[in-house]
């Protein structure tokens, strides 16, 4: 392997509107989970050593679970997937000019944000 990849510490929830409130509430009241409120309005919580994202998606009819890989070099761990056959979808969610990451799916449909860690 060529690149460098490993795990980050952000697990994206990505819920319908019509669940969304709830899934708020199951994390925050039931489970008791810490909120994270450095990135408001993004509702997040704290998960162990990780971040948990609740990000309400409109155009979803059911949830998905979205995590997250750190990379030194974005540019040499893109080369690395893209010989691997791994498939981009940078269109799913867009990401700001100049960011040093994107968007990959596993062989399981599991979307993967993949990035420099100081690039957000």
């Amino acid at each position: 392997m060529t690149a460098n990849l490993y795990g980050g510490i952000d697990i994206a929830m990505k819920v319908p509107s019509h669940q969304y409130e709830a899934t708020i509430a199951f994390y925050r009241d039931v489970v008791g989970l810490a909120p994270i409120s450095e990135k408001a309005p993004a509702i997040g919580f704290a998960l162990g050593p990780n971040r948990l994202w609740i990000d309400e998606a409109p155009q979803m009819s059911q949830a998905e679970i979205w995590l997250e890989l750190f990379t030194e070099s974005f540019e040499g761990a893109a080369a690395h997937l893209a010989r691997a056959g791994v498939t981009r979808c940078d269109a799913i969610e867009p990401l700001p000019e100049g960011f040093k990451g994107g968007w990959i799916t596993s062989p399981a449909n599991i979307i993967h944000m993949v990035r420099e860690p100081g690039t957000w």
